[in-house]
């Protein structure tokens, strides 16, 4: 599964589409703090190892700011590509993160050649899922939700199996759930 979706282009063409729509809809409500108008201020990404037949518009990062000159508060809308201010989009954090036989010296060797990543960043994202977002408000509200329960030992691995079909309509599947986890809202993160 992990290779297929990985360099499929028309799978990140997919998910700048759903962003697009996420972000039009963040828009769409006004400032949180004042109600004015958003104004868009979107900025680059240079995530890495995404195809390069994705395009350029890949690697914008959705991000309005209020028009009112008092407030000009910053806002960003949930995404299902990036994920907080990590380099690797958020699909490959949550498919290498996955994988149940660990990082391997031949798996490494080959994820580095699929993608880039080194073993130290795979360790360090398997940390992340299970310390830090257990920990998050997000996680304690939606956990709930996950019948049978979830445990942090098994994230993501356990969130990926909750989801059915094609093995890339799982994954946007849990993307689009796990997308406040993109936004950086300080609410979300909080512990």
């Amino acid at each position: 599964m992990c290779q297929r979706v990985l360099n499929d282009a028309a799978f990140y063409r997919l998910l700048l589409r759903v962003d697009e729509d996420m972000a039009t809809a963040e828009q769409r409500r006004r400032c949180r703090v004042c109600g004015a108008a958003l104004h868009a201020g979107h900025f680059a990404r240079k995530p890495r190892g995404v195809p390069a037949a994705v395009g350029e518009d890949y690697r914008k990062r959705f991000s309005f700011c209020c028009a009112n000159r008092e407030c000009r508060k910053r806002r960003m809308p949930p995404s299902v590509r990036f994920l907080g201010p990590k380099l690797y989009p958020f699909a490959v954090v949550v498919l290498i993160s996955a994988m149940r036989c660990g990082a391997t010296p031949a798996r490494m060797r080959y994820l580095h050649a699929l993608v880039g990543v080194s073993r130290h960043t795979v360790m360090r994202w398997r940390r992340w899922w299970r310390e830090t977002v257990p920990e998050t408000c997000f996680w304690r509200g939606a956990a709930g939700t996950l019948m049978p329960p979830v445990t942090a030992q098994e994230l993501p691995a356990s969130l990926l199996e909750r989801f059915t079909g094609a093995p890339a309509e799982r994954l946007l599947s849990l993307l689009r759930w796990l997308s406040l986890l993109s936004t950086g809202s300080p609410a979300v993160h909080a512990a």
